[in-house]
């Protein structure tokens, strides 16, 4: 299917993409809900789906959170460290993580809580930023993407900054608050396909660990998990339970979603610029977030990661 992320049912936007590819009106495409790599759990308010006990994972699969934030941090401290001894490296230029390993010195950059840097492939938990070049494409414009997969199905993620400046419950989507414990939370665009979303953050004083144990939601980064409609249930009930707290979850009113080789053309058609990124960088706690376009280019540079 030749179809293309970069439209809406509300407007029509005529793009080029590469030169290969003759200019044309794209329309998004209707995706199923088997998509996402979502738990078929029951909205029960018993809700014996969460396993909430440590011994829910193997000691395999506990394991893994670590190795992950291990290798994100790993990697951007290669790359400042490859930023720093190089001074005279175009800020243009994007040092490779892949080559950056090959340095003869040892790592001594540091970098802060808060990092990003260029990465030359989409992946899993890394961002889409906008390029000038969606200036213009309302939905679109200045927008910050957080992948959520990059699987066989094609990618999908979330649009981070584009609050609705209206609650679930005014927004009636009781498809993702059937027990009504977030009919308050404020509710975000995530993009023009259909599908109701939220990310969930353990911060301070809740216990990150036993969320990732309970089985319930897709990891993306250390700390930071997204979840569906069908996990909505558990979701409550973990809040109930004082396992997190009911300020760490965001939810989303839809998602965006590309053809398997659909991503790659626009991003080497300029359309997106892709950065890895701290999880600290995706603050769910932080409604007003109009300005993350602008804070992660700052971070991205010039020429340091820190």
């Amino acid at each position: 299917m030749e179809t293309c992320f970069l439209s809406c049912n509300s407007f029509t936007k005529t793009i080029e993409l590469v030169p290969s590819i003759q200019a044309r009106v794209f329309s998004y495409p209707k995706r199923s809900p088997a998509h996402f790599l979502s738990k078929k759990l029951g909205l029960s308010s018993s809700v014996t789906c969460c396993h909430l006990s440590s011994s829910s994972s193997s000691a395999g699969d506990e394991s893994q959170p670590y190795l992950e934030a291990d290798w994100r941090s790993f990697r951007a401290r290669l790359v400042a460290n490859e930023q720093a001894f190089r001074p005279n490296i175009e800020t243009s230029s994007m040092v490779d993580p892949d080559t950056a390993v090959e340095v003869d010195h040892p790592l001594q950059v540091k970098i802060g809580d808060k990092w990003a840097h260029p990465i030359h492939e989409p992946e899993k938990g890394c961002l889409l930023i906008a390029t000038e070049k969606l200036d213009g494409v309302h939905i679109f414009e200045r927008t910050v993407i957080l992948l959520l997969s990059v699987g066989h199905v094609g990618p999908y993620g979330i649009i981070l900054n584009r609050p609705s400046l209206m609650s679930i419950k005014e927004m009636r989507l009781t498809v993702l608050d059937a027990s009504g414990m977030f009919c308050d939370r404020p509710l975000f665009f995530g993009g023009p396909l259909e599908e109701g979303l939220f990310l969930v953050k353990p911060e301070s004083g809740y216990d990150n660990e036993m969320v990732g144990k309970s089985g319930v939601f897709e990891q993306v980064m250390n700390g930071l998990y997204y979840g569906t409609k069908e996990s909505a249930g558990c979701a409550a009930e973990m809040v109930k339970r004082n396992v997190v707290g009911i300020g760490d979850f965001r939810f989303f009113d839809g998602y965006c979603g590309w053809e398997k080789e659909q991503l790659r053309e626009e991003i080497i058609a300029g359309y997106w610029t892709v950065a890895a990124c701290s999880p600290s960088v995706i603050a769910l706690q932080n409604v007003g977030t109009r300005g993350l376009w602008e804070e992660v280019l700052g971070l991205m540079g010039p020429r340091k990661v820190w």
